[in-house]
């Protein structure tokens, strides 16, 4: 889906075209028609594409670009905000569920999910040999020393994650 400032971008780089379109027409007729010497159609040419096409061109191709880009962060947006609506909706979900209801692999989910823990918007823990996922309050998961898929001692792997070394389980910490 095309946002208005790609319309608006590819609008001014047709607009510039068209001129430059028109601008040479013109000076080809003056030259044919012997009203314009060919020093005056370079002169003409050179600023005429300077003054009126190039910058259009060039706006116009800037402006598309960035409304793409921010179109395409947009739409990673829309997906981290379904994926953090489905996991505290259902509190703890099945991976798997996850990446299907969301359209993403499962290393797709867990780089949305690392990023939106580095945003500080996800706290929970992962158990990624079961495929589930967990939506923990923050202070329920600071105070743990424990993991609660196995028992084992946790360890602090990494900011804002802490990690069972017996079984894996990751947990993501604001």
């Amino acid at each position: 889906m095309r946002s208005t400032g790609q319309y608006i971008g590819a609008g001014l780089v047709a607009v510039g075209l068209l001129i430059g379109l028109g601008l040479a027409g013109w000076l080809i007729a003056g030259l044919v028609s012997s009203d314009l010497e060919a020093g005056g159609a370079i002169l003409g040419a050179i600023i005429g594409f300077i003054v009126l096409v190039a910058p259009l061109v060039i706006v116009g191709g800037f402006v598309f670009i960035r409304a793409r880009s921010e179109s395409q962060q947009l739409g990673a947006v829309a997906v981290q905000r379904k994926l953090l609506a489905r996991i505290d909706l259902a509190g703890e979900i099945g991976i798997p569920d996850l990446a299907l209801e969301s359209g993403l692999s499962r290393d797709e989910v867990r780089e949305n999910l690392v990023d939106l823990v580095s945003k500080g918007l996800f706290s929970g823990y992962v158990d990624w040999d079961r495929g589930r996922l967990f939506a923990r309050q923050a202070s329920e998961l600071r105070n743990m020393r424990h993991c609660q898929s196995c028992g084992s001692e946790l360890e602090l792997a990494g900011k804002g994650l802490v990690r069972c070394p017996f079984c894996g389980t990751e947990y993501f910490l604001p």
